[in-house]
C-alpha cells in the first residue's frame, strides 16, 4: 500500500523504520512543526522529520491538519492509509475522509483502557501488572475507534514509563505493520471497543508529579517511575524543588542499622538516604536539586550536611 506516516516523537521512530523496511510505500511523514528547545531555545526538528530528512522522505508539517493547503497535498499524494504513533495533534473529519483506509493509531494501552496523552504513566501510576498496544482506526472521539490487533506486556517491579515505553515501542512497530499487512490482503477484522472497562490517561501534569509522602511506599515507588523521565518526580527541602529518580524499598531499617523514618523525613548515613512514607520506607536513588547535575542520594546528602531528621515535601 501506499502511506503516509503521522508521529514526531522519539517512540514513534521504530514504528517508522518498520514501515520503510517493509513491502508498503512510504511517500511522505507528516510531523509536528519546528520546536524551540535546549538552552537557547532554537528551533529543532522532531525526531521523525530528521529521520525522514536522512532517507530523503518528504516532510509535511503543518500547524494544524485543518489546514486547506495540508489536505490538498494529502489527496495529491493518494495514500491508502496513515499509520499513526504519537503525532500530537487532532485529526478533523476532513483528513480523516482522505485515504481509502483510514487513519490508524499505535496506541500504547490494552483498549478500552487508557485513552488519552499518557497511558504508559497511567498504567504504572496505577499498578497495572499488564499493559500492551493497540492498532486501531482513529475516530473524531478520543481513542474509541474499531480494533485490529493488540499486544500485550508485562509491568517489571522496576519498569519507569520511559522503559516500558521503549519496549511498547518496539513490539507495536511489528503489530502495526502486521495490521498494514492484513489490510492490503483484505484478511484484517476492526472490533469495537467493548462500553465496559474504558479509563482515561490524561497528561501528566506538573502536580501530578509532586511526590506524596503520606501515600503508602507502593504508591510513592509507583508515582516515581511513571513521572520517569518525564515529567520527572520532585518533592521539597527547605522551599527548593528536588527531582527524583526510582527509589527502593526498605522494608527492614534496622537491618542496615537505621530506624524507620515518618513520612518524609529523611534517616542519612553514609551510603544510605531514607525517606518515609505512609507505610514503609524507601531508600532514594539519584536526586537533582535545581540547577545541579543528577546525583547518588548519598553524595547530594553529603554536599548539604544533611544529618537525617529533615523533612521532605516542605
Amino acid at each position: 500500500m501506499k502511506l503516509v506516516f503521522a508521529g514526531t516523537p522519539e517512540p514513534a521512530l521504530p514504528a517508522l523504520r518498520a514501515i520503510q523496511a517493509s513491502a508498503h510505500d512510504l511517500v511522505a511523514v507528516v510531523t509536528r512543526p519546528d520546536a524551540p528547545a535546549g538552552r537557547g531555545r532554537q528551533a529543532h526538528r522532531s525526531p521523525v522529520a530528521t529521520f525522514a530528512d536522512e532517507l530523503g522522505i518528504e516532510v509535511l508539517s503543518p500547524r494544524r491538519p485543518s489546514e486547506p493547503e495540508f489536505q490538498e497535498h494529502l489527496r495529491a499524494l493518494a495514500p491508502d492509509c496513515i499509520p499513526v504513533v504519537a503525532y500530537g495533534a487532532l485529526i478533523p473529519r476532513s483528513a480523516l475522509d482522505i485515504p481509502k483506509h483510514g487513519w490508524l493509531n499505535l496506541h500504547f494501552s490494552l483498549l478500552p483502557a487508557w485513552r488519552g496523552a499518557a497511558p504508559v504513566q497511567h498504567s504504572l501510576l496505577h499498578g497495572d501488572d499488564i499493559t500492551g498496544a493497540s492498532v486501531f482506526t482513529i475516530e473524531e472521539s478520543l481513542d474509541t475507534g474499531p480494533v485490529y490487533g493488540t499486544v500485550t506486556e508485562q509491568v517489571t517491579a522496576g519498569d519507569t514509563s520511559g522503559d516500558l515505553l521503549a519496549r511498547l515501542s518496539l513490539s507495536g512497530a511489528k503489530l502495526l505493520v502486521a495490521v498494514l499487512d492484513a489490510i492490503e490482503a483484505g484478511t484484517a477484522v476492526a472490533v469495537p471497543q467493548p462500553a465496559d472497562g474504558v479509563s482515561l490517561a490524561p497528561k501528566i501534569s506538573v502536580d501530578d508529579a509532586r511526590v506524596r509522602w503520606e501515600e503508602p511506599a507502593r504508591a510513592v515507588d509507583r508515582r516515581i517511575r511513571a513521572c520517569t523521565p518525564a515529567p520527572g518526580a520532585w518533592t521539597t527541602l527547605g522551599g527548593h524543588r528536588v527531582k527524583l529518580g526510582p527509589v527502593k524499598p526498605v522494608y527492614q531499617p534496622a537491618v542496615i542499622g537505621l530506624k524507620q523514618p515518618a513520612p518524609g523525613e529523611l534517616v542519612v548515613s553514609k551510603k544510605h538516604v531514607l525517606v518515609g512514607t505512609g507505610t514503609t520506607a524507601l531508600e532514594l536513588g539519584e536526586v537533582q536539586a535545581e540547577g545541579k547535575r543528577a546525583m547518588p542520594a548519598a553524595d547530594w546528602a553529603r554536599g548539604l550536611r544533611l544529618n537525617g531528621g529533615e523533612v521532605l515535601g516542605r
